[in-house]
């Protein structure tokens, strides 16, 4: 597949601008063979929330089902992002990192979801079962960053539209950008960064919102406030951050969110990317710990940047 030559791709595959995130086999060797992996719990039993209702176009309300999938409900529309119901993050129904708690909202609990929003294609952000589901509930308009689409058609999503690096879609009165991310893309031995890898910013009855999916720590967060001066709610990962030396340019640290909320200088941010796959090495409750002592050395309060409890709707106020 041909692409477009920029200054992240050159023509077939594509490539991060501010760092290098490649790792070499001896890298992978190393790591698995120091890694001190905390344990995490088999399962973890949260409690419930009700289901959320749909939002009218006045107001800005955010469902955390789990990971990086949210409900985000602006300007009257509905947005679903990263969708994944599987028990495992893995091609293989019986090896791979296995889901430590339950979505926090089932799909047939979900008002009906206006466009999926899929920000790259790695096993943990696109799960063909769950994107094949909400494809037959709702028909919902699919957004991706360039390479994914064939993909999705295969699962089941006809409508979708692909984006490059600030490209935008205009759906049902919102816009959508999608926006960089300092990440990769693989789904096999054989595929790496074949296809892109993005975030999403969402304009809608006069609200901004971004959802940055998977990024290392970068200017790639300055970046977009330069174009999006305003943004009233981040969406930002603070998990699968260890060891640093391996995981810290693709993954952000809560100290690395921080900063980055700082670039963005988002009004308010929420903690994502945590406490349902152990992809990585430090423990399911370390990422929410760190959050609150990142956010106390920055000196900024709890409603600054915060996490949901797993299946929890928050309303923001305008």
């Amino acid at each position: 597949m041909r692409f477009p030559v920029t200054d992240h791709c050159d023509g077939e595959r594509f490539f991060n601008v501010h760092d290098r995130t490649d790792h070499s086999f001896a890298d992978v060797l190393r790591w698995l063979r120091s890694r001190e992996r905390t344990p995490w719990p088999d399962a973890v039993v949260d409690p419930p929330h009700p289901p959320p209702t749909a939002a009218d176009r006045e107001t800005l309300a955010v469902t955390f089902i789990g990971h990086s999938t949210f409900l985000i409900q602006v300007g009257g529309m509905r947005f679903l992002t990263d969708p994944i119901y599987a028990q495992r993050a893995s091609p293989f129904s019986f090896v791979g990192p296995k889901r430590a708690r339950p979505p926090g909202q089932p799909l047939e609990t979900l008002p009906k979801v206006d466009v999926t929003l899929v920000s790259h294609n790695h096993y943990d952000h696109l799960d063909p079962v769950a994107l094949r589901e909400v494809a037959a509930r709702w028909s919902s308009r699919a957004v991706t960053g360039l390479g994914n689409a064939a993909l999705l058609d295969r699962i089941g999503l006809k409508d979708t539209v692909e984006l490059d690096w600030w490209g935008s879609v205009e759906i049902g009165g919102a816009r959508i950008t999608y926006v960089p991310a300092q990440h990769f893309s693989a789904r096999t031995p054989f595929d790496r960064n074949r296809t892109l890898w993005g975030g999403f910013v969402i304009e809608a009855g006069g609200r901004t919102v971004l959802f940055a999916a998977d990024s290392g720590y970068c200017p790639h967060f300055a970046e977009i406030a330069q174009r999006f001066p305003r943004i009233d709610l981040a969406l930002l990962p603070i998990g699968a951050y260890e060891p640093r030396w391996f995981m810290g340019v693709v993954h952000m640290n809560p100290e690395d969110a921080v900063k980055a909320h700082r670039d963005l200088g988002a009004h308010r941010s929420v903690g994502m990317h945590f406490g349902t796959f152990a992809l990585t090495d430090e423990g399911i409750d370390a990422p929410v710990t760190a959050l609150r002592r990142a956010r106390a050395a920055a000196g900024l309060d709890e409603g600054d940047f915060t996490t949901l409890e797993f299946g929890e709707t928050k309303v923001f106020p305008a």
